[in-house]
């Protein structure tokens, strides 16, 4: 059964205090900052400016007659308007230009960081996740830094102060009826604003959640395309599809209703006060108060308020919209890995390769144990074979030796240190696997077995495919060790996928060795080339074998034997055989069914 993410709580409070983790993001580039901030503040200050020039403008060519217009109008006046307009969108562009390195950047680190953090995570996390979904929260949380970076630094803080000029020269050159009429209609849109954007939050959340499942929906049935073609499963995943669709659907609607009524309350309040205004000023002119220049400058202002205020709605209702988006990047970012380095982790050092199980206990959950009293050792450059029935508890020794988990008691050693004092990097740097399940990355074969060691060189990659006997397969293609392998590897089959995990691992030069029922699903003639090609590769190191198949490990130096978490036998393969125990019984039972 496929896990559906948990959704948000609608009235889960906005945490204003990610602003606080985005504040190093901009000290990056201070100088940057602090030139685009003067770029803006010379763009408001030219912009306060324009109604004045206008007003004395209109009032000079008021004043000549029609004759003596083209030679009386004071032209300085009309060029100074039209020098601060240029300068206005100058400023402008030059700020963004400015501070659209310091978004990017910050978008970069913020991905980085985030990209690297799901990395250290535990393999819980990665086993419940939904890709579709996850992607999406990245993609929409790290848009929405940028906006926040871009519009909360630069665009609010000084529209208020523009705001507060404008407040401050109405009431200075035409007394406290028009200043308060601004500042009424002000208050009135703020606060109007901020409530009917509170109150319509959950419908932006609901539709990036619905967004959300919908992606995860179709990349999971995209990914399980055979399976859905097996079971003739289409139309099930098609209506599901659809459910989630009409789940979408219905939260946009929501959404856009909500956004009706606030952009219609926010028109009413700016309609109702510039009506204000105008009538004010044309009664002032009428009454001779008032020259034809004061309206014009009455009405410029008038607009130009409400302009950056429009905005600011605007930009409150993204920024609401934004840190809804970038709460669930956060919150990937404050979640811990279960398993992580100690402050004074070591490196490990493997110098012969002995690996020692001592008295293992681990559950993954504390009602239901998983392994119990677990000891033995592996001697260096011996080979050992884990096996037993499904469930007994094998693949777990291999998650448990590369540190995916920590034990709940009891310890791993490697040369006598302990793994949970060394560093994970350095333990599974000296680990290689061969898993049973070999995914790929899309790319050339040439590039997945290059990632066993990305810096290795051309001749050391064509050699670890020679020794993983994968040379002939890759001289059959067309396009040789360029061929693409398609998503997850599924253009080759599950021997050839096998041998470049093989060629992946010998590129990595690993000390001690693991292969996870590694034949488990191949065929009689592949099960022999890789263990043929295991055979070579072992040779020399200490491995340990997680086998299904007896038959595959008869040649093992010792056999340990598990049943439901506990090792029952261990021994070589004649001497399990002659105690006639669960070994033999398991052997017994493998051979009838040949």
């Amino acid at each position: 059964m496929r896990s559906r993410r948990i959704p948000v709580d609608p009235d889960t409070p906005i945490n204003w205090g990610i602003f606080k983790q985005l504040w190093p993001f901009l000290l990056e580039f201070k100088q940057r900052v602090f030139l685009a901030f003067l770029c803006l503040v010379a763009a408001k200050v030219a912009s306060v400016g324009l109604p004045f020039v206008l007003k004395h403008t209109v009032d000079q060519l008021n004043l000549t007659s029609d004759a003596e217009k083209l030679i009386a109008v004071p032209i300085a006046l009309i060029i100074a308007y039209g020098s601060l307009r240029l300068i206005n969108v100058i400023m402008g562009e030059v700020r963004d230009t400015l501070f659209g390195r310091v978004t990017e950047r910050a978008m970069r680190r913020v991905g980085l960081k985030v990209f690297e953090h799901l990395h250290r995570l535990d393999l819980d996390f990665h086993l419940n996740r939904q890709t579709g979904g996850l992607s999406r929260d990245i993609e929409r949380g790290t848009s929405g830094i940028s906006f926040l970076m871009r519009f909360m630094v630069f665009n609010i803080g000084p529209t208020l102060i523009e705001i507060t000029m404008v407040v401050g020269l109405l009431f200075y050159n035409y007394g406290f009826s028009f200043a308060a009429i601004i500042l009424f209609s002000v208050i009135t849109y703020v606060t109007f604003s901020m409530k009917a954007t509170d109150w319509r939050t959950k419908y932006v959340r609901e539709v990036n959640l619905a967004d959300s499942n919908t992606n995860s929906r179709a990349i999971d049935s995209l990914l399980n395309y055979e399976t859905v073609k097996y079971f003739n499963n289409e139309s099930y995943e098609a209506n599901r599809y659809d459910k989630d669709l009409a789940g979408w659907e219905s939260a946009r609607r929501k959404n856009r209703l909500s956004l009706f009524a606030l952009n219609g309350g926010q028109a009413f309040i700016i309609a109702s006060a510039m009506t204000a205004m105008m009538a004010m000023a044309a009664y002032g002119v009428a009454e001779g108060r008032m020259t034809i220049g004061d309206f014009v400058l009455i009405n410029a202002f008038t607009m130009q308020i409400f302009m950056p205020l429009n905005f600011l709605g605007f930009v409150y209702r993204e920024i609401r919209g934004s840190l809804a988006n970038i709460e669930n990047l956060f919150n990937l970012l404050a979640k811990k890995p279960t398993v992580s380095d100690s402050t004074d982790a070591k490196s490990l050092v493997v110098s012969e390769g002995k690996i020692e199980f001592k008295q293992v206990q681990f559950s993954y959950r504390s009602d239901r144990p998983i392994l119990n009293d677990v000891s033995f050792t592996i001697a260096p450059g011996e080979k050992v074979a884990v096996v037993g029935e499904s469930g007994a508890g094998k693949s777990t020794l291999v998650k448990l030796l590369f540190r995916f988990y920590d034990v709940t008691d009891g310890t791993i050693e490697i040369d006598g240190q302990s793994l949970t004092n060394t560093s994970q990097q350095s333990l599974r740097k000296s680990i290689g696997i061969v898993p049973q399940d070999t995914v790929l990355f899309n790319d050339t074969i040439l590039e997945n077995v290059r990632y066993g060691r990305p810096e290795a060189s051309e001749k050391d990659v064509q050699q670890a495919i020679d020794l993983a006997h994968l040379r002939r397969f890759v001289d059959s293609l067309p396009d040789g060790a360029n061929t693409q392998v398609g998503e997850r590897g599924l253009k080759l089959s599950g021997g050839e996928k096998q041998r470049v995990a093989i060629a992946r691992t010998i590129l990595k030069r690993p000390p001690i060795l693991v292969f996870d029922e590694a034949t488990s699903s191949l065929d009689s003639q592949s099960e022999k080339a890789i263990l043929d090609a295991i055979k070579e590769v072992s040779q020399g190191h200490t491995s340990l074998v997680i086998a299904h198949r007896l038959s595959t490990i008869v040649d093992a130096d010792k056999i340990v034997v598990m049943d439901r978490g506990r090792i029952v036998e261990q021994g070589d393969h004649d001497t399990l055989l002659a105690q006639d125990g669960a070994y033999t019984k398991l052997w017994n039972t493998q051979q009838n069914t040949l």
